[in-house]
């Protein structure tokens, strides 16, 4: 495994001044924001794709600090019941995806979208019940008439790139958000889709990331490293589909957490043991929203947090012992 951060949390430098500081502090690889809600600070892919100099000029910064780029990520929802919307977030997918041909790199990292309820929408629907029953008349119409045949026709268009891996990030608000849906549009699209796993919207959910590692053996394309923190007083009295802004820490049923200030070492040691045992040996991407703590204390703190629990050498050949 290689330590790396999403360099969307230092927006504020240069990607030179980006990647100096974090060779400085021992991260190996880089996941790249180009487009979508992760913005463009380091890397536009819509405008490098029109601009080979741009290209270059990336791939000699890259080049310069020896980084691995693990994936480029453009999260966004690009079946947004306003059309406008939904343009813009897919043709900033197909960008990334071209520009990742150019450098070669397998792995998009994306969400699944989720459409409103109706031809008619203007804002998307994330439906959580079954009953009344509309709401699965709702579920039913997102999926077989909107999201696996959206998925189905862009896997393909994703394929001619020579990109391998979309890797939707599980996430609620949007149609995939647990393994189960996640295993659903794999079913229907095909082995192209798996998952950015990100342990801190499972851990809110309720979930066990480990049980959920575990239930998506060789699906699991890219990973963040984030974590969450359970106000159990909070989450006992209201639960957990907590809609207070973020900014109300004190008030919210759980906030994230940078690693090892959700969950301790015990937790995320079982994390990356899992991982192994998965067959994942790629990345640990650093994603820091951690509102109780600066960018920079938050990732340095999650640097030296997951050096101490990561299995960084390639799975032993033989066990001596036996």
């Amino acid at each position: 495994m290689k330590l790396g951060v999403f360099t969307v949390l230092l927006g504020d430098k240069s990607l030179d001044e980006a990647l100096t500081y974090l060779k400085s502090i021992g991260v190996e690889a880089v996941e790249i924001g180009c487009g979508g809600f992760p913005g463009t600070a380091h890397c536009d892919a819509v405008k490098l794709i029109n601009d080979k100099s741009l290209i270059k000029e990336f791939k000699e910064t890259i080049k310069k600090h020896d980084m691995v780029i693990s994936a480029l990520s453009v999260h966004g929802n690009p079946v947004h019941p306003q059309k406008e919307i939904a343009q813009k977030f897919h043709t900033e997918y197909e960008a990334a995806v071209q520009l990742a041909s150019e450098l070669g790199i397998d792995t998009v990292v994306t969400f699944s979208g989720c459409p409103g309820d109706s031809e008619n929408s203007k804002y998307p629907n994330w439906v959580t019940c079954p009953w009344p029953d509309d709401f699965m008349k709702i579920l039913d119409w997102q999926w077989n008439e909107v999201l696996i045949p959206y998925w189905q026709k862009t896997a393909e268009f994703t394929k001619k790139y020579g990109v391998t891996k979309i890797a939707f990030e599980m996430h609620p608000g949007f149609c995939v958000y647990n393994p189960a849906t996640l295993l659903r549009l794999r079913d229907a699209v095909g082995d192209i889709v798996g998952a950015n796993f990100d342990p801190s919207h499972l851990f809110w959910q309720g979930m066990d990331p480990v049980a959920a590692i575990r239930e998506l053996k060789g699906a699991i394309y890219h990973f963040h490293a984030k974590d969450t923190k359970i106000d159990l007083y909070n989450t006992s009295r209201n639960g957990v589909l907590d809609t207070r802004h973020f900014a109300n820490e004190a008030t919210r049923s759980w906030i994230f957490r940078t690693v090892g200030y959700g969950h301790g070492e015990e937790t995320w040691r079982a994390i990356c043991s899992e991982l192994r045992l998965a067959g994942y040996d790629h990345v640990l991407s650093i994603e820091h929203e951690d509102s109780l703590m600066t960018a920079i204390e938050g990732l340095e703190k999650a640097v030296e947090f997951l050096k101490k629990v990561m299995i960084k050498e390639s799975k032993p050949t033989g066990m001596w012992w036996a």
